[in-house]
């Protein structure tokens, strides 16, 4: 059996030409998975477009219906930081179903990745940060609604505060958020995670991976979840242009080597999404963002 990675084209949708948000890097990861040997096309899983009551597990109805619908007001369009598409809306809706996908193979097979998601900056009325909707809340609301888990972790190493998903739980018991982002950083304003760890600007691999070290297991241990959601955002890499930290190529593997061997070690299925990564230089950004699908896939085939 191969790690189960799902993709879909439509995980791609037009931008105006010079827009910073690195829309094509999702189709480029599928293709360098592919053309490296990473994956091969069968272990790939294509999600199919969610029920909207599925979104409106997390988000309000009425801001649901503005977005899919066009008719959301110039202000909350530019918090959103992307222009109004149909084919936006659908990338949105299919990258939400790609989550929950993700989260229901990581049940049956203990590791699943997906090729997007981790949009942790929308909040229940609105989006903010290149986040529309919020896949990590929507497909553990989904989870839990179906009866699938009851306790879940997210563990949210993206440079950026998951400040939505941070909101979005706060008064819940059963879904335990943690975040270990760079202190000087969007958003401005920060939200109470159950864990927030902010970090100093620069902070390098070794000192990293060792703040990581010092939570990690006892997190798991503590919280015992059915399910961990991982968002592997990658930058906190020192090429990135919206990050601030200081992580090279090699401090990234490292890092999801440590989240996937701790949690897979412990038996604690686990969903991984990409999170963020900003960089004018496309190539070196997908091969960050590739770097989790091969640790996922050394760590699958170790529990065979």
């Amino acid at each position: 059996m191969d790690l189960p990675i799902v993709y879909h084209p439509d995980y791609v949708a037009p931008l105006p030409d010079g827009h910073r948000f690195p829309m094509p890097k999702f189709r480029l990861l599928y293709e360098l998975l592919v053309n490296d040997g990473v994956a091969q096309k069968e272990q790939f899983h294509t999600p199919s477009r969610p029920p909207q009551e599925f979104i409106e597990l997390v988000h309000a109805t009425e801001y649901v219906k503005a977005y899919i619908e066009g008719t959301l007001d110039a202000k909350a369009q530019r918090r959103i930081g992307l222009p109004w598409s149909p084919a936006l809306v659908n990338r949105t809706c299919v990258a939400v179903a790609g989550t929950i996908l993700t989260a229901q193979l990581a049940l049956q097979n203990g590791l699943a990745c997906n090729t997007a998601g981790g949009t942790h900056h929308a909040f229940p009325s609105y989006g903010s940060g290149f986040c529309i909707f919020n896949d990590l809340a929507i497909a553990a609301r989904v989870l839990q609604k179906l009866g699938l888990v009851q306790k879940i972790l997210i563990v949210d190493l993206d440079v950026h505060q998951g400040d939505g998903t941070a909101f979005i739980f706060q008064d819940d018991d059963s879904v335990f958020t943690f975040s270990m982002h760079c202190e000087v950083n969007f958003p401005g304003t920060k939200q109470k995670s159950d864990l927030d760890v902010p970090l100093p600007v620069g902070m390098e691999d070794d000192a990293y991976l060792q703040t990581l070290a010092n939570y990690l297991s006892d997190l798991l241990s503590d919280v015992k979840p059915d399910i961990v959601f991982y968002d592997a955002g990658v930058d906190p890499h020192i090429g990135d242009s919206l990050g601030k930290l200081a992580l090279t190529d090699t401090g990234i593997f490292r890092r999801e080597m440590q989240v996937l061997s701790t949690c897979v070690a412990a038996r604690f299925p686990t969903a991984c999404v990409i999170g963020g990564g900003y960089a004018d230089d496309m190539k070196s950004l997908v091969w960050r963002h590739s770097l989790v699908h091969r640790a996922a896939s050394e760590v699958y085939h170790s529990i065979g």
